[in-house]
């Protein structure tokens, strides 16, 4: 069985205009999260518990956008957008185990945040190296766990009638419209991952920048303020550039769907966030660079 994958695109050139757009946009998605990854590993200054759920959130940002966009790249220049059913089921488990495990990173990283700036002579203790291992660990056993039951229960359904999805990937409510059969156990199952898994999460975090704005107006110095905030900005950024882009794309009527942006630009920006707003990421760059130069003119 194949799926039929409608991109809505009847012109050749808008098809090249958007294969270059989202071409861009994934390489730079890519390059950066790699070059965070990389930083962050050889750089002894960056092995605190912050960099450390960085560096899972860089791993996560690839993961999920080379979930889709190579498939949808793949498919702009083609004349038949078309995926197997094995391929869909497999798409559908990665998206959604990057996209939960990426909520539940979120949420760890405001607690972080939480504890160095509300409870900075606790940090060590609460936030030691093991803690850390276990909560990265608990987000991505949780991705995986919930990734595994949403796609087994909706490629278990029967699938006789129409192949076509009004959408660029295998996303779970245009396929749950394939099903030839009563799909409302699944999508009430899908409501309550996306409370549990996802809303829960947003508000965890949204408590922890709440306590955390608290704390740092109590500061008495600008100096203190500034540099706690400092610390915190970029995550807020890109947790409200996250979570701002999943509820424009599903708390909307269901026949509308994006073209991807959600996929590729958000992962793209994150990169450039993390690096441009944070001083010791930037240091550690104009090191790694001059290391890089110092060891071409030695050979």
């Amino acid at each position: 069985m194949e799926i039929m994958v409608c991109t809505h695109l009847y012109f050749q050139a808008l098809q090249v205009l958007l294969f270059v757009v989202v071409f861009t946009f994934y390489m730079v998605a890519l390059l950066g999260n790699y070059l965070i990854v990389i930083v962050t590993v050889t750089d002894w200054a960056l092995c605190t518990p912050m960099y450390f759920f960085l560096r899972n959130l860089s791993f996560l940002e690839i993961g999920y956008t080379s979930v889709v966009i190579p498939k949808m790249l793949l498919n702009l220049l083609s004349e038949t957008q078309t995926i197997s059913f094995a391929g869909c089921g497999t798409q559908m488990y990665f998206f959604i185990l990057f996209g939960i495990t990426e909520c539940c990173l979120f949420s760890v990283m405001a607690y972080d945040r939480y504890v160095a700036i509300c409870r900075p002579l606790k940090y060590t203790l609460v936030m030691s190296q093991r803690v850390c291992a276990q909560m990265a660990a608990g987000s991505w056993t949780i991705g995986t766990l919930v990734a595994f039951c949403q796609t087994a229960s909706i490629f278990t359904l029967p699938f006789c009638g129409s192949n076509t999805i009004s959408h660029f990937f295998c996303d779970i409510l245009p396929v749950l419209r394939l099903a030839t059969t009563d799909t409302r156990k699944n999508e009430a199952a899908v409501a309550i991952v996306t409370v549990v898994f996802i809303f829960i999460p947003f508000l965890l975090i949204l408590l922890s920048y709440i306590l955390i704005l608290s704390a740092i107006l109590r500061m008495p110095s600008a100096a203190g303020q500034r540099k706690a905030f400092s610390t915190c900005s970029s995550q807020l950024i890109v947790v409200s550039l996250f979570y701002g882009t999943v509820t424009f794309i599903y708390v909307r009527p269901k026949s509308v769907y994006s073209l991807g942006s959600d996929s590729v630009v958000t992962p793209a920006l994150n990169p450039l966030i993390y690096t441009l707003r944070n001083q010791e990421v930037k240091s550690a760059l104009r090191k790694a660079l001059r290391r890089n130069c110092f060891l071409e003119k030695n050979n």
